[in-house]
């Protein structure tokens, strides 16, 4: 048994969570995420309180998705009550980033402006040397973040790049200078 799955999930005040079919419906204050819940994973629903039961236990497949299916439906009940964010740090002389209309510019030390699509469901604010993705959904919003990290990862010499908040990045001392005392 799962350690993960035989977990409950509390479900707040002003979030409803239903089950049509195997599609798990979660309505909260921010939105609304749906997912299909996996073949063999059933779901019981007492007042606030969600618990996922795996019917099939002997099959590894199930096995598997128990405690996955437990991790998505809690990430969905944080999301539409409280929402994602990652933070990016942009570090080098130069390097800054805009966002426009639906697409982010990042200007950093390329012979070209990069430009990325934002990610539908997702949110992008610029202040100085930040950018903070948002959004309802934890997937979306750590996919557009390591998007926009894989443009111009940290180097370990200077550490110029785009790094996550709180990520550290192991520097490099560089080549040693010789004396030159002869």
């Amino acid at each position: 048994m799962s350690k993960i799955g035989r977990l409950a999930i509390q479900l707040p005040d002003k979030t409803t969570l239903n089950l049509e079919g195997n599609l798990v419906t979660v309505k909260g204050e921010k939105g609304e995420l749906a997912w299909p819940l996996p073949a063999g994973i059933t779901l019981e629903k007492a007042d606030q309180t969600v618990t996922l039961i795996n019917a099939e236990p002997a099959n590894p497949t199930t096995r598997s998705l128990h405690g996955l299916a437990r991790a998505r439906i809690a990430n969905m009940v944080q999301g539409v009550t409280r929402g994602f964010e990652r933070i990016l740090e942009i570090t080098g002389v130069g390097f800054k980033a805009e966002v426009h209309a639906a697409e982010i510019w990042l200007f950093v030390g390329l012979s070209h402006t990069v430009k990325l699509p934002i990610i539908p469901g997702t949110e992008i604010k610029v202040t100085k040397n930040e950018v903070t993705v948002t959004g309802i959904d934890k997937e979306k919003v750590g996919e557009m973040a390591a998007q926009i990290r894989a443009i111009k990862k940290p180097e370990p010499y200077k550490g110029k790049g785009i790094k996550y908040r709180g990520e550290v990045i192991r520097r490099k001392q560089g080549k040693a200078v010789k004396s030159s005392a002869s």
